[in-house]
């Protein structure tokens, strides 16, 4: 007869830690193929640790443009809202530099559960361009927001275009279920990964994209 489980054995198996498996799904939008190339990055940055009452979501957005062009875009952590549908304006400190630990102050537009948002860049990684932040303040409803957005070049048979990937995990607020939260977060991301896709294809259009775009030297 086997013996039942103690209670600290028990409590063990309850606190083993939960984490993401986004690399084993295909986000809407891609295919089977791309999901191969991109299964190790997803593993490497788009894994979270979950905790109770916490969700988490992975989104893709295939653009065609260069991924530098649209990485010249991303990467401008004091720029946010040239892309992001939801913020009015961004503030910085004086004298700005783009590096890991800087804060911004993000305004957002009326009609949504927030207000305000303070940001902390977390990753800015040019070579791999990968880029993520934490909401560290605010008066908004998502609480331990994180979350990370990786640019991804592909070329084949003569054609080039790109995928961004962006995954977050957040706290599920109370009174709110898993679903809803993902529900909003997910609608948030997808419109801002649509308008980037809009403002990075006009730019490759213009065949002037590097020059137009941000400059990576510039901060």
């Amino acid at each position: 007869m086997e013996k039942p489980e103690s209670s600290s054995s028990m409590a063990e198996a309850e606190q083993e830690p939960t984490y993401t498996t986004h690399h084993l799904t295909i986000p809407s939008g891609l295919n089977q193929s791309e999901l191969d190339e991109l299964a190790q990055h997803i593993s490497e940055f788009h894994t979270y640790r979950i905790g109770p009452g916490q969700c988490s979501s992975l989104l893709a957005q295939r653009i065609n443009a260069s991924n530098d062009v649209i990485w010249s875009i991303v990467r401008c952590f004091d720029k946010p809202q040239t892309y992001k549908h939801f913020i009015k304006s961004c503030t910085v400190e004086p004298g700005f530099k783009m590096r890991v630990g800087t804060t911004r102050d993000v305004n957002v537009i009326s009609g949504l559960p927030a207000a305000t948002s303070t940001e902390r860049l977390d990753i800015l990684d040019d070579e791999r361009q990968v880029t993520g932040f934490t909401i560290i303040g605010g008066e908004h409803r998502l609480r331990n927001y994180r979350s990370v957005t990786t640019v991804h070049g592909f070329e084949r048979d003569g054609r080039i275009w790109s995928v961004v990937l962006e995954s977050y995990v957040v706290d599920v607020p109370d009174g709110n279920t898993e679903e809803d939260t993902r529900l909003f977060a997910d609608t948030v991301v997808k419109l801002n990964l649509q308008k980037l896709a809009s403002v990075a294809e006009g730019l490759a259009r213009d065949g002037d994209g590097k020059s137009q775009a941000f400059d990576l030297d510039a901060t």
